[in-house]
């Protein structure tokens, strides 16, 4: 399936639909069903204890499927989340942005699953892994 989005289509798409949450990402590259997304970190990312909080993980997570099936079938706002599950595997370091590299599992008429491992930007372990399902809103 050919990409039918790029990084500069995805970054353009994010701020006229999201403008709210565009300048928190960076679209590092996008290939066939892959996609990295870069969580450019700044304070309001940040809990108590020195660490990116969840919530923050939990988005770029959520935003990384989103973007990584948009490459794939092309500008659908109404794509939503149906499921994502979230594991926190090790504390990332809170000066350093957050990488998630992003798989489309499946895309299909009606669902897409995606698999994101979630790393901080010099580490080589992932910090976080999450599991997401997205519902395809139905063509005409």
């Amino acid at each position: 399936m050919p990409i039918k989005m790029n990084e500069a289509e995805l970054s353009e798409f994010l701020l006229c639909e999201f403008p709210q949450v565009a300048e928190d990402y960076e679209v590092e590259s996008v290939k066939e069903n892959q996609i990295i997304l870069r969580l450019r970190v700044v304070e309001r990312h940040l809990r108590p204890g020195g660490t990116i909080s969840g919530p923050s993980m939990f988005g770029l997570a959520d935003v990384s499927v989103y973007l990584s099936l948009l490459a794939m079938i092309g500008p659908e706002a109404l794509a939503v989340t149906t499921n994502i599950s979230m594991d926190f595997l090790r504390k990332p370091a809170a000066e350093q942005d957050l990488l998630a590299k992003t798989r489309l599992l499946k895309t299909g008429k009606r669902l897409a699953v995606g698999d994101v491992l979630i790393y901080s930007e010099e580490e080589e372990a992932p910090v976080a892994r999450a599991s997401v399902t997205y519902s395809i809103p139905p063509q005409d």
